[in-house]
């Protein structure tokens, strides 16, 4: 898909088609995610590395469950 880079007030910008944002599940106000690849650029609705890092934590906090009850009191 192509898109051309346009002027958007006093910025440039791109205005994605109808039919992207419904794929990405994305409505105005969402922040969107760019990440560098060897390939190029890769565009997301979700940031890939905070994903990792909550995946990573929901871990933790379940196999350290009885801890973090024990430090809420």
């Amino acid at each position: 898909m192509e898109l051309k880079v346009t002027k958007i007030g006093n910025s440039l910008g791109v205005i994605l088609p109808r039919e992207l944002l419904i794929r990405l599940k994305l409505d105005k106000g969402d922040s969107i995610f760019i990440t560098e690849t060897p390939e190029g650029f890769r565009m997301s609705a979700l940031d890939p590395q905070f994903a990792e890092q909550m995946q990573t934590a929901r871990a933790l906090m379940r196999k350290r469950r009885n801890v973090l009850n024990e430090l809420s009191k």
